[in-house]
């Protein structure tokens, strides 16, 4: 109904790209030449988008040749969608709608029994920025009150980090990735209710665009239920030269 066009692109790949994880290594023998599973089906979704297709999406198999855990398996199966002329929060507002409906079909309601929670789907879901969501745990630092021009605001963050119990601050090279990490540790596993955190430090998002009114930020979100990540979105990074400075500077 929102006319998207379903797409089925390549899993051979001559050079993995779309994410950052160690591939599958493969051999294709007539063709004499090495290739890898996909990692991700972003960058063929993307060149369709280029070509003129508004609004795409894939439901497909993705591989990566990493760790295995209770959340992670070397292969899964992931929607991985793109609209022009929309930002994060359209696919917000798309997120909501898709998992709504599908739990609607599937549960018969929005409210879900899972494991010692239950989770409701009502809309609108929560919307709250990383600065703030890390404040509730840190209520007496202010990250989003720190100078990043200070040469003294990423030792003020690291010390705040570091009394707040926040593991590997020392490891770190800015504000933005010590906010990251003291999310990760201390917020994430308590988000049980439909959460998007939003507004995104750029360290940690090289590829999203920057926000349009908070520098330093960029229009990135994620959605987090039941203590995990379940989406993952953002206004598309497009100017070169910015995304050159960024792969530069990793």
């Amino acid at each position: 109904e929102d006319r998207f066009l379903e797409i089925e692109t390549p899993v051979l790949h001559t050079q993995s790209g779309g994410a950052e994880a160690k591939p599958f290594e493969t051999y294709h023998n007539s063709m004499d030449m090495e290739l890898t599973l996909r990692i991700a089906t972003e960058l063929h979704l993307k060149r369709l988008i280029i070509g003129g297709f508004e609004k795409v999406y894939e439901i497909g198999r993705i591989f990566r040749n990493e760790g295995i855990s209770t959340r992670h398996n070397p292969e899964f199966t992931s929607i991985e969608l793109y609209q022009a002329y929309a930002d994060y929060e359209d696919m917000m507002d798309l997120t909501e709608h898709i998992v709504c409906s599908i739990a609607q079909e599937v549960c018969g309601g929005l409210v879900v029994p899972y494991g010692d929670h239950t989770v409701s789907f009502e809309r609108p879901w929560r919307r709250v920025t990383m600065h703030d969501v890390v404040k509730e745990e840190i209520p007496d630092f202010d990250f989003a009150a720190l100078d990043l021009e200070d040469p003294e605001s990423l030792p003020k963050a690291k010390a705040a980090a570091a009394a707040a119990g926040v593991p590997g601050v020392n490891d770190v090279k800015s504000v933005g990735e010590v906010l990251n990490l003291c999310f990760e540790e201390l917020c994430e596993p308590k988000l049980i209710q439909p959460t998007f955190v939003i507004d995104y430090p750029v360290e940690v998002s090289p590829l999203a665009k920057p926000h349009r009114s908070k520098p330093g930020l960029v229009e990135r979100f994620e959605l987090f239920a039941v203590g995990r990540e379940h989406a993952n979105s953002f206004s598309e990074l497009t100017d070169p030269m910015d995304q050159r400075e960024r792969f530069e500077a990793q």
